[in-house]
This record gives C-alpha cells, structure tokens and sequence, in this order.
C-alpha cells in the first residue's frame, strides 16, 4: 500500500468510525453520557435512548450500533463529486455533480436502516444546499450566505484535504470555494481550515504540531482564536477524561449554542467574525491532548458529547491521516463497515486515486506557467 492509499484509509475510515462510535451520544451531555452508560463510552454502545425510534429529538434516526450518519454520507458523496471530475473542485461542481448525487443516487443509510437518496437523511443546514441550488438557482459561489451557520460543510471537507495532501493553503482555498455553496461566515471558515489540518496531516512525517500550526497559520477571526484558546488548554492535560470540562470552558467563549445543547438561545448558529463552531477546535483540543493517538482523540470527542459525531468525525480523520489505515482499530471499523453496510475503504482507495491524478495536472499546470513567467523574467 502506498503512503498516500495509506493515509486516505486512515483519513477516509478513521472519520466514519469516529462519526459511527459519536453518533450514539451526541446531543447528550458528558454526565449524561456517563450515566446512560454506565461509565465512559470506550467502543461502540447501542444508542442513547433504547427507544430511538420514537425518543425525541433524534428519533427517527437509529443512531449508535455502529451506524454512520450523515457526516459520513455527505463525505463519501464528496468523493464521488471528486470522482466524476479527477480535478480541483470549485462551488459550480457542487451543483452539477454533489447536489444531483444527493437527490438523485440511492444508497443505505445505516441510520434510517433502509435504502433512500442522501438527501432523505439531510438536516436543514445541510438540504440547504438542495433549496439554494437545485430550486432557487443561486449563484453558487454565494450561495450559502443565509444558512444556520454550523459545521454542516465542515463535517465533510476531509477528501479535500487528501486531494491536497502536504499542501494546507491550497486545501483551505479549495474548501472555501466548495463551502461557499452551502456555509458562510464561521461555518464556512470552518470547513476552509478542516481540509487543511487533513492536509498538513496527510504530509510525511507529519504530527500534531504540523497540524495545529497549519491551522493557527490559516484560520482567520473568531475560529482562529477559539482554536488557539483550546489548545492552549489542551497542552496542560495527557487524559482526555480530565480535558473534557476544561476543553469546553476554553471554547465557551467562542460558541453561540451555550450550555444547554438541545436548547439554544436566540444567538445561536448567527453569522459572527467573532465566533466559531465548537466542533473543529474541541477535535484539535482532544487530538492534542492524545498526543496524535487515534483511539484516545476519537473517545475523547465521543465523551464530550454535544455534536459528538462531528468532532469525532474531524478528530478521527485528522488522527487517521497522521497514524494511516493501521491507526483505525480493527474491532471498531469492522463493525461499522458491517453494521452500515458500507465499504469503508473504497472511497479512500477511490480517492487516493484522485489525489494522485490531480496532482499529475498540478504539475503540468505549474509547468506551463513558469515557462511563462519565465519568459516574462
């Protein structure tokens, strides 16, 4: 396997576990968690309420027993988005190729337990973008101006990082551009500096430091300073049990949802260059506190709770791109390839692929422009 098929594994596999195993507690509390469970979640656990299908708010999502949500879905429609061109992405490939896979491809959706279109399984912020694009025909590149500013965009921007392996700037570009069809303001940003901490992770010889300091170096306004207040803190703490109230007292500050998770105020998810998603800093908090670890990062953000899915999801790539397929456990992604019935692996091999084309063209790219410039030296 070559490193970079290896790191897309881990990078690709690593984030439907994480978003499987967050998948039962989010929206719990971390004493919830702990008195639902019986302890602290440590692998994959039935879901938060027994009677799923009808408990609100989650209901009618079977959510836990290995089951990936939508983070994951979005993410492996991303890919075949990436798939289709074997190029650079931009927000105008986002309506011709990722909305029509949305409403038009049939696949499973774990959580749902039965086969529909994607977009069947799409919150509000996220068929945003079916509303936006496909029904009122908005210019794409602005579209997303007007949605709940959440981590809905950021939760799937891991193959952009992977696409643009060892170059962080380059991925923070093209997230942005692809974001911009679906977020705006701190959720856009978000998703803009999640690709490039894949990226900086997906570099050789790559570590945690890599990878916070290409965030701190590309992050702009109040995310940059949540990631760094976070942290900050973090680097005091070597046991995510322990970081858990301190990760979230440092990120408070930052996040509009407030304390009470299921029952936010009206400030809540408004744009802000002030403000920031909870989910990106709290998933770099957890994958400093576990010193790059896959399996401490990803239980860490499952036992933080609240969006817990995403975090995990964005700590579980950012671990696995830097640890490669082998940092992923096997007793975890082999029950969720199974329960989900999903190939896990595929799209990382599928996207590798890609990665490995696109850059090809880079090349050729960069080629033709210095015998440019050149001329004009």
């Amino acid at each position: 396997m070559s490193l970079l098929l290896d790191t897309s594994v881990g990078c690709l596999v690593g984030a439907a576990v994480g978003d499987a195993l967050g998948g039962a507690t989010e929206t719990a509390l971390p004493e919830q968690i702990r008195a639902r469970y019986g302890g602290w979640v440590e692998g994959i656990v039935p879901p938060y309420h027994a009677d799923w299908a009808t408990a609100r708010p989650l209901a009618p999502y079977h959510k836990g027993d290995g089951h990936i949500t939508d983070d994951t879905l979005m993410t492996h429609a991303l890919v075949r988005a990436y798939a289709a061109k074997r190029d650079h992405l931009d927000a105008y490939d986002v309506v011709e190729r990722l909305v029509p896979d949305l409403i038009e491809r049939v696949v499973y959706i774990p959580d749902l337990e039965r086969e529909g279109v994607t977009f069947h399984r799409l919150a509000a912020a996220e068929r945003w973008l079916v509303t936006r694009l496909h029904h009122a025909h908005a210019d794409p590149r602005e579209a997303g101006v007007g949605n709940i500013v959440n981590c809905g965009a950021a939760m799937y921007m891991a193959p952009v990082g992977i696409v643009n392996a060892g170059d962080p700037a380059g991925a923070y570009a093209e997230a942005v551009e692809i974001a911009g069809a679906h977020q705006h303001s701190y959720g856009r940003e978000a998703a803009a500096v999640f690709a490039a901490a894949v990226a900086a992770a997906a570099s050789p010889g790559a570590g945690v430091d890599d990878v916070v300091g290409a965030t701190l170096d590309l992050a702009r306004d109040g995310t940059r300073a949540a990631i760094d207040a976070v942290v900050k803190e973090a680097r005091g703490y070597d046991d995510w049990t322990a970081a858990i109230p301190a990760l979230r007292a440092a990120v408070a500050p930052y996040d509009t949802v407030g304390e009470e998770y299921r029952s936010p105020g009206l400030g809540a998810r408004r744009p802000s260059r002030l403000h920031a998603i909870e989910e990106l800093p709290v998933a770099l908090g957890m994958l400093v506190v576990a010193r790059g670890d896959y399996r401490a990062a990803v239980l860490g953000s499952v036992n933080y709770g609240r969006d817990a899915d995403s975090t995990a999801t964005m700590a579980g790539a950012i671990a696995g791109a830097l640890g490669g397929a082998a940092a992923v456990p096997a007793e975890w992604s082999d029950v969720v390839a199974e329960a989900s019935r999903t190939d896990l692996v595929e799209p990382a091999r599928i996207l590798a692929g890609v990665a490995t084309e696109v850059f090809d063209r880079d090349r050729e790219r960069f080629a033709r422009r210095a015998e440019r410039f050149g001329g004009l030296a």
